[in-house]
């Protein structure tokens, strides 16, 4: 990719206007679309809680080498109504430019940056002349971006005619609107020019963190979802709605996040993989039922998707506020396993490996992720299904050993577990302090020994999670500063760890993956200076390190306005720490 007159070797593009004008649609498009031509691309939603109205944009950037993150500076924008124009005009790169729609009264004294081009484009018109609908412009748009940044349209084409297969006249009028708005600006002989020099074509993924959460999940043998909608989490339950039938499995939008929890509980209770997905307040509510699944020990998954709190918060926005809910959260004390991907591939396998731990342990099994990660689209590598194992711990098809103890004292603290109606075996669950055979009891001595035997569970679990790499390491071996964070950091950290050697800085990102049990082998990793980066105001991850080893961060980078912590300020603050 070469860029005259932009900053690095990518290329960055926001489409921004209003709630129910495609914006979203269209990054997703624009993004599927520079993947199909050989880049790797990124994108990222950043909207209100509106259902109309409100200024929504989607950033995509794409490049020929792996991307991971937006950089928080532009190239070009896409401007789909006057608002955009100017809420994004300074966050351009010297050189980029602003694609409008001609009909907007913008004077050029308003057009005021003088190192950025402008191109006012027939949107409006253009449509008129098709006879579509005005939400069509955002397709013209497209047209006009890809004859700037040397992307194939027979590309944005083909994506057209598959997202309406079958509607001829629909396919025919937006390949026409991509055409001439690739007219309308590739005659210009001035300004923005940026050649995309991709690597050939490949067999390449283009998803959410939620979708590889929900296609981990359905790889995994999970044929039981039950959810209440809630943002970021519910683009899980969408994708299982829309794919129940192929993939033979139940799922149900229940009328709370209480039910959804209590159904998952009492399908693993007869023997099925189950889950659901929800976000903090949704969450607060299943945490009952999350301790009612730990005495029964039924395997659960749940998938936490994180957004700013307290209360609603800021419903549409990322947070990393919710950590130590997720680990400590619900009453009583029992074992549990809480996993934070980093990004889309980690959704996807440690998904998996979720509900193998699950059932391996019959303990809860809680996947937190954050909302940059799970609504944001980025390329990934073709999932390699033959790594997926389902193991399903002790569960047996069929008793003949005696009297049948569901909650059996064992060496691992694991007992046999059989699926209801397995003759010659009663199986007895309820939320009540139990016997080895399941009946509800008071005695302090069987108490102990219950709770003894799940705690038992503890060295093993660990022994299992540490072979799914709970620390990852990147960048230098000999660095001069270690930056620690987890979840949507891990983006920007590697687009920093970059930017720090362009400028002669040694740096190291040590990530996190597994909160709970919390990983051994922190320290060895904590060389030279070091920073912690969140995206939360009490450093949660910082306070889970310190109760685990003692070790206390004096240098943090906390972002907790809602949106994600970018590379640039990454690197200002590894600058800052190093004086």
């Amino acid at each position: 990719m070469r860029c005259s007159g932009l900053v690095d070797d990518t290329v960055t593009v926001l489409i921004g206007g209003e709630a129910g004008q495609g914006i979203s649609r269209s990054g997703m498009l624009l993004g599927k679309a520079m993947m199909r031509g050989g880049f790797y691309s990124y994108g990222a939603i950043d909207y209100p809680s509106l259902i109309r109205g409100g200024h929504n944009f989607y950033t995509v950037r794409g490049s020929s080498r792996k991307v991971y993150a937006n950089s928080g500076k532009l190239d070009l924008v896409v401007a789909l109504n006057r608002e955009s124009v100017f809420r994004h005009m300074d966050e351009i790169n010297p050189g980029g430019g602003i694609i409008y729609d001609e009909k907007e009264a913008i004077s050029d004294e308003e057009l005021s940056r003088k190192d950025i081009n402008f191109y006012p484009v027939p949107l409006s018109d253009v449509v008129k002349e098709l006879g579509g609908p005005s939400i069509m412009r955002n397709t013209v748009a497209l047209g006009s971006v890809s004859a700037l940044v040397g992307l194939d349209v027979n590309i944005l084409n083909e994506l057209i005619s598959e997202t309406f297969e079958g509607r001829d006249k629909i396919i025919s009028m937006n390949v026409e609107a991509i055409q001439k708005g690739w007219e309308s600006v590739i005659e210009f002989n001035y300004g923005f020019k940026c050649t995309i020099e991709a690597g050939g074509r490949k067999e390449r993924l283009w998803l959410t963190g939620n979708e590889a959460v929900a296609l981990g999940a359905q790889a995994a043998g999970c044929n039981f979802f039950a959810a209440y909608p809630m943002t970021p989490a519910s683009a899980v339950l969408h994708y299982y709605a829309g794919h129940d039938e192929e993939t033979d499995s139940v799922v149900v939008q229940t009328e709370s996040e209480i039910a959804a929890m209590c159904m998952i509980v009492g399908a693993s209770y007869a023997g099925v993989r189950a889950m659901t997905s929800t976000s903090g307040g949704g969450f607060c509510l299943m945490t009952e039922a999350l301790s009612m699944a730990a005495i029964q020990e039924n395997p659960v998954v749940i998938m936490l998707g994180q957004r700013p709190g307290p209360s609603t918060g800021l419903a549409t926005y990322s947070a990393q506020g919710d950590l130590l809910f997720a680990v400590f959260g619900a009453h009583g004390e029992f074992q549990r396993i809480v996993l934070a991907p980093g990004d889309a591939e980690e959704c996807f396998y440690l998904t998996t490996e979720a509900f193998n731990l699950a059932e391996r342990f019959q303990i809860p099994v809680i996947i937190l992720p954050d909302k940059e990660i799970i609504e944001s689209h980025e390329t990934v590598e073709v999932f390699d299904v033959s790594k997926v194992d389902i193991i399903r711990g002790s569960l047996l098809r069929e008793w003949e050993g005696g009297e049948y103890l569901r909650f059996k004292f064992t060496e691992n603290g694991v007992s046999p577990r059989v699926i209801p109606g397995t003759p010659n075996a009663m199986v007895l669950a309820n939320s009540n302090e139990h016997t080895e055979r399941g009946f509800g009891t008071s005695v302090s001595e069987a108490a102990r020994l219950m709770v003894d035997k799940r705690f038992r569970k503890g060295e093993h679990i660990r022994r299992a999670t540490s072979k799914l790499s709970p620390i990852k390491s990147y960048g230098s071996d000999d660095p001069e500063i270690t930056m620690v964070g987890w979840g949507s950091t891990k983006g920007p950290a590697l687009e920093t760890i970059g930017l720090l050697s362009g400028q002669g800085v040694k740096a190291r990102y040590v990530q996190i993956r597994i909160m709970e049990p919390f990983p051994d082998g922190l320290m060895e990793y904590l060389s030279g200076e070091t920073v912690l980066f969140e995206n939360n105001r009490t450093a949660s991850l910082g306070t889970l390190i310190k109760l685990n080893t003692g070790y206390k961060f004096e240098n943090m980078g906390l972002r907790y306005d809602g949106r994600s912590l970018t590379p640039n300020e990454m690197a200002s603050k590894v600058m800052e720490v190093l004086g």
